[in-house]
């Protein structure tokens, strides 16, 4: 194998990226894979494009690039909620949700002219929800469900229904969850 740092040409390249994906249990970025294969930022996303096209589980998170690997035990359960606040209650939103032992996946609104949009989160505790954030403030970004005055969707995965059943009611509490009825 080739050392870190030296350009890596081509399927090789490919194939070291799947490899360093796959052996990551947590995001890694464009820059990180591009230093270790000696390429620029911009190789990596056309050869993580490339892999996605072979239906290479990988997925594009605020964190980085991650490889998805088939569900564990420990997420058996998912759930889709919906939710509606202020910007300022996002940080709070996402605590309450990870705080349970949750991972949010997404988010997904209802755009007026392009349908059904949804954006990779995959924030599973604090640090990660911090992460995300800085990175929304650091960019001047704007959040889905600004697009929608507040109202939008998360898929959730967690280890039990009690673990979301929980947290629905602390959003419901916080005034964030929006009620069936």
């Amino acid at each position: 194998m080739k050392e870190e740092g030296k350009k890596i040409l081509g399927e090789d390249r490919r194939e070291k990226l799947l490899s360093l994906l796959q052996e990551s249990h947590s995001p890694i970025t464009g820059s990180e894979l591009a230093k270790k294969t000696g390429v620029s930022r911009q190789v990596i996303v056309g050869d993580i494009n490339l892999l996605k096209a072979r239906n290479i589980p990988i997925m594009a998170t605020s964190q980085g690039y991650l490889y998805i690997r088939p569900a564990q035990d420990n997420f058996l359960i998912e759930k889709t909620i919906v939710c509606s606040h202020s910007r300022s209650q996002t940080k709070e939103e996402l605590n309450i949700l990870v705080d349970h032992g949750i991972t949010v996946k997404n988010v997904a609104i209802e755009h007026p002219i392009y349908g059904d949009l949804t954006a990779s989160l995959m924030v599973s505790n604090r640090k990660e929800v911090e992460h995300f954030l800085n990175k929304v403030k650091l960019t001047n970004s704007s959040l889905l469900a600004d697009l929608t005055s507040g109202i939008h969707l998360h898929t959730l995965a967690a280890p039990s229904n009690e673990a979301i059943e929980k947290a629905e009611k602390e959003l419901k509490a916080a005034g964030i969850l929006v009620d069936e009825n």
